[in-house]
């Protein structure tokens, strides 16, 4: 007979590897950009609800002292959620493609992604230290012009530099995909229009940014379409 402590260490590796099995699974990639898509796109619309640039003092002063500093505080958290489940996306998206990839796309797949990551944390908190800074620290409420300026710093983070990395992720992911045939045809086609789109863009046009989450929605839905069951094909006593 096996000593106790024997069975109980194999008892422990198994629950190990079925752990890790299943967060290495194609729907944990399905789950964590579907989580992504959800919280960048209430993120955004949140810290989008500041004042614009025609407001005058006393409605930025109303808005920062009342609910609107609060909706705001609430995006600005969301943001950090929305990009740890992009690491997530990629971490698990690297594990079902990244076997088969060259070391160039691996680069690039892992390198845009982080600074996308990166962007949009950057983007956040310039959009939001206004309101932190009135909220929690007892400054006064700034000026127009100073929110103009905390907006604008936190487009161009966004829309000049987040874009940009999350167009060369996509191209790279579509390649990746076509190349090994783990996305279908239409997607990666979608996805090359998309990065271009993004690639081009000179513009602030809000809504943008929004094709981004969309195709990550449209990737997780697809591999949560096909995913299957890991062990299904192993026989029972296979190893």
């Amino acid at each position: 007979m096996k000593p106790e402590s024997a069975e109980n260490g194999g008892t422990a590796t198994v629950a190990l590897d079925t752990v890790g099995r299943d967060l290495r699974a194609p729907r944990a990639a399905g789950v964590a950009g579907l989580a992504f898509a959800a919280l960048f796109v209430s993120s955004l619309l949140l810290l989008r609800s500041q004042p614009d640039a025609g407001s005058s003092s006393a409605e930025v002063a109303s808005w920062y002292l009342h609910r609107g500093g609060t909706v705001a505080i609430v995006g600005l958290y969301l943001a950090p959620f929305a990009g740890i489940a992009f690491l997530w996306f990629i971490a698990v998206l690297r594990h079902r493609i990244g076997e088969r990839e060259d070391q160039f796309f691996a680069t690039v797949f892992i390198g845009s992604g982080l600074l996308f990551v990166a962007m949009l944390f950057a983007a956040g908190a310039a959009a939001g230290a206004p309101v932190i800074a009135v909220r929690f620290q007892d400054a006064p409420v700034p000026s127009p012009d100073i929110v103009v300026l905390s907006r604008g710093l936190a487009y161009t983070f966004l829309y000049v530099y987040g874009v940009r990395a999350a167009a060369v992720f996509m191209i790279v992911v579509s390649t990746i995909g076509l190349r090994t045939g783990t996305l279908p045809r239409w997607l990666v086609k979608v996805g090359y229009a998309i990065a271009l789109v993004l690639l081009v863009s000179v513009s602030f046009f809000k809504l943008l940014v929004l094709l981004f989450p969309l195709w990550v929605a449209a990737i997780s839905i697809v591999i949560l379409a096909t995913a299957r069951a890991p062990d299904t094909t192993r026989e029972p006593g296979g190893g």
